[in-house]
């Protein structure tokens, strides 16, 4: 040490945590930092850089590198792990309501069981896919950047993509007719989202459900012909309408916990 400041060849060693520093130096170079800001500045910025990218440069060239994601890795940016079952699942009541209806099990005047079914099912994959009950991953994927509307809509249109084409499938084989479903499927899964914002997706899903349930299914039967409601476009497009502004106003909810509910 000089007789104000230590020099450059101690400090480096001390950045580098030079075992063989005699005590006192050491201790005199520690009492002198804590009070002399140009000798940390001196310390901070080259010194120790330099220490660690000695320490690191050597082990780059041998460091195995992570390997380049499979095609099929990417589906878990669009689909959380825990709606694989459910999507499952909600394919086989899909193919349960065909074969139903294939062998005449139908609900009243010739009410196909697919049309009573399909717009509630996917709502049961947006719940899989975004609820606190059935993610156990929820609180890493509401903490992730990728969090928010964004991850909502890619998760939601994953669910779709599987169940929609499953939905026309059965259609085609029974005759459930496409359109008389759609809106209603449409709207029901936006609305959950939209409801979910407010009471959380798990249990917006519930409501919606059970909703249906009450206002088409529970009538149909009762009365043995198709509910007027389900034929009711308008109302299904004004569902939809103001579950998207509704989404949209809202939108920062989906980076907290509480909409995992």
């Amino acid at each position: 040490m000089t007789a104000h400041h230590p020099g450059d060849p101690l400090l480096r060693r001390y950045s580098q945590g030079d075992p063989d520093i005699p005590a006192d130096q050491l201790w005199a170079v520690e009492a002198h930092l804590e009070t002399c800001a140009p000798c940390r500045a001196r310390l901070a910025p080259v010194p120790l850089a330099d220490a660690v990218w000695t320490g690191l440069s050597p082990l780059l060239d041998r460091t195995p590198q992570m390997p380049r994601a499979k095609p099929w890795h990417r589906l878990h940016a669009w689909m959380s792990p825990a709606a694989g079952p459910w999507l499952a699942m909600i394919l086989l009541v899909i193919a349960a309501a065909v074969a139903l209806d294939r062998v005449g099990v139908v609900v009243g005047d010739r009410v196909s069981l697919v049309l009573l079914v399909a717009p509630v099912l996917p709502v049961l994959g947006v719940a899989a896919s975004w609820g606190r009950a059935l993610d156990p991953a929820h609180e890493i994927t509401a903490a992730t950047p990728r969090a928010g509307l964004p991850l909502v809509f890619r998760r939601t249109a994953a669910v779709l993509a599987v169940v929609v084409p499953g939905l026309g499938v059965a259609s085609l084989l029974t005759g459930a007719g496409f359109a008389r479903w759609l809106l209603p499927c449409l709207a029901l899964t936006v609305g959950t989202l939209a409801l979910g914002t407010l009471i959380g997706v798990t249990r917006a899903a519930v409501v919606l459900t059970a909703g249906w349930a009450i206002a088409i299914v529970a009538p149909t039967i009762a009365f043995s012909r198709t509910a007027a409601a389900l034929d009711l476009a308008p109302v299904w497009v004004a569902i939809t309408v103001l579950s998207v502004v509704t989404i949209a106003a809202r939108r920062l909810t989906f980076t907290r916990l509480e909409v995992h509910r």
